[in-house]
């Protein structure tokens, strides 16, 4: 049973950094792009950062760029290392598996785990 577990969210200030992980279990990542969409209260998810296939492409989203960095520990780890963090990346973090991944985006999401809230606030 395929199974995706994140970690690292957190309170933190305007400007401030934190990093998320996400482990994935029972899932043979060869066949699947993975990475990150967010979703706040209200709003509609946002696909944030992936690792294409094979690590072909990554994305990140243009409200994330140069801000977020994502990272590949081992093939079933997955970090997403947030600086310069605003309020509006305030939401719940979920690392998915999903069936589309490109420099262009990132979609299709097939499984998901239960997310990791992060809070941007003074």
């Amino acid at each position: 049973q395929v199974q995706l577990v994140e970690s690292g969210g957190g309170l933190v200030q305007p400007g401030g950094s934190l990093k998320l992980s996400c482990m994935v279990t029972g899932h043979d990542l060869d066949y699947h792009h993975m990475g990150w969409f967010r979703q706040a209260p209200g709003k509609e998810r946002e696909a944030v950062s992936c690792f294409g296939k094979g690590d072909k492409y990554i994305y990140y989203g243009d409200s994330v760029k140069g801000r977020f960095t994502i990272t590949r520990e081992n093939p079933n780890v997955v970090h997403l290392q947030m600086n310069s963090l605003r309020s509006e990346d305030t939401g719940t973090y979920f690392c998915a598996i999903a069936w589309y991944c490109s420099e262009y985006g990132f979609k299709g999401y097939d499984t998901w785990g239960e997310g990791t809230q992060v809070t941007v606030s003074s």
